[in-house]
């Protein structure tokens, strides 16, 4: 999972996934939907890219596998209400979609007392990082306004809200917060070739990224 690839079986976050009906929430490639049929899910992938969603076909193909692709933002998902027992998002819709809009999109597709996982960045990690470069191990940026970002000659826009708004956010929509796991790479883990916002050096002493798992409130 993540960055450097940390085993779920070391972490335990996800649980027992056989027998679910699961949707990822931009799932881009869907190696995450994947990973979840071959241990026994049903997942659904939804992405808004059409490209991302053709290399998830094409590996679809190539791999052997078969669950449904989907082209839709995570924020409106043309899904019936309480499909499903699981949502997933790993650096998809938890950091590319606003919060206000796609958490509670989550809520309304899960079944009473189904379960919400997601992995993002961790605050910390974008306080020390500056608007160009490498995280830092001093704070670049103020906390109070952090949500909405935009990186000077980067497309798009993130989201990143700092750990309490996200936990009041996820309260008022209908979730109860079960774990909160922060990420560290593995011993013998290499700086990643693309995301190379965070050294390995920074993240096997501050947590570069974390793990959200709420459940749908009965």
């Amino acid at each position: 999972m993540g960055i450097w690839g940390v085993r779920e079986s070391s972490l335990g976050t996800l649980g027992e996934v056989e027998g679910l009906d699961v949707v990822e929430l931009g799932c881009g490639t869907a190696y995450v939907s994947a990973w979840l049929a071959r241990r026994g899910a049903r997942p659904v992938g939804v992405d808004v890219t059409p490209a991302q969603l053709a290399t998830a076909r094409r590996l679809q193909a190539e791999h052997g596998l078969d669950f449904p692709l989907l082209e839709a933002s995570a924020e409106d998902v043309p899904l019936p209400p309480e499909s499903f027992d699981l949502a997933v998002s790993e650096y998809g819709a938890s950091i590319w979609c606003d919060p206000h809009h796609w958490l509670p999109e989550a809520h309304r597709l899960l079944r009473p007392g189904g379960r919400l996982w997601f992995l993002r960045n961790s605050t910390l990690v974008m306080l020390c990082s500056p608007d160009e470069g490498v995280a830092q191990e001093s704070l670049q940026r103020p906390q109070r306004g952090l949500g909405r970002v935009e990186w000077p000659g980067a497309p798009g826009v993130e989201w990143h809200l700092p750990h309490g708004e996200l936990f009041r956010l996820l309260r008022r929509t209908g979730f109860d917060v079960v774990d909160l796991v922060e990420l560290y790479p593995p011993e013998g883990a290499a700086d990643h070739p693309y995301y190379d916002f965070v050294t390995t050096d920074w993240a096997h002493r501050w947590p570069a990224e974390e793990i959200w798992v709420a459940e749908k409130r009965r």
